[in-house]
């Protein structure tokens, strides 16, 4: 069972439920699922495709999805099921080490870091950020580097609004910029 798992079941729920007053531990915000997605855009050469999803995968542990345009732009040169990004979905145990590894490992690892900024939230109780750069984390293998990516992280929360989601992810340990 990973940490932040065991931590929300003995720590975080029950402070929660203090807190907020909950009556039932079916009302208390959890993680629902996390999104992890890169746009790979089409002015990249044929080998960005591949390298981004052997990075994703090393990253999540699981393979991505592979997410194709839906119509022609012409001022884009883009066609119509044209691969343009890629995303994986992430729940359950994968999810929870996941948020460990970026909280603990890869967050503190970002150039002139001073948290994430508290902006984020969608006004329904998800938080979204991107990461300029995937070389901070350690399960990427800076030899196979070609292009820097950069990646956008959605975090899924049952939460119905901002300040749970808010008070979720802190108690969770989510380093927020002051």
């Amino acid at each position: 069972m990973p940490d932040i798992l065991k931590a929300y079941r003995e720590t975080v729920r029950p402070a929660l439920k203090q807190k907020r007053g909950y009556k039932n531990d079916l009302e208390v915000p959890r993680l629902s699922k996390i999104v992890v997605s890169m746009g790979i855009g089409t002015k990249m050469d044929k080998d960005a495709m591949p390298e981004a999803k052997e990075h994703l995968t090393a990253l999540t542990g699981q393979l991505p999805l592979v997410c194709k345009s839906k119509k022609n732009i012409s001022n884009f040169k883009l066609r119509k099921d044209m691969p343009v990004g890629i995303m994986v979905t992430l729940r359950g145990k994968r999810m929870f080490d996941f948020y460990d590894r970026l909280v603990h490992n890869t967050l503190p690892r970002v150039r002139d870091f001073r948290g994430v900024s508290k902006k984020g939230f969608d006004g329904r109780g998800n938080y979204n950020f991107g990461i300029q750069d995937i070389t901070v984390f350690p399960e990427v293998d800076l030899d196979k580097v070609k292009r820097h990516f950069g990646l956008n992280i959605t975090i899924v929360t049952t939460a119905k609004s901002n300040d749970e989601a808010f008070d979720l992810l802190q108690m969770l340990q989510m380093p927020f910029a002051t």
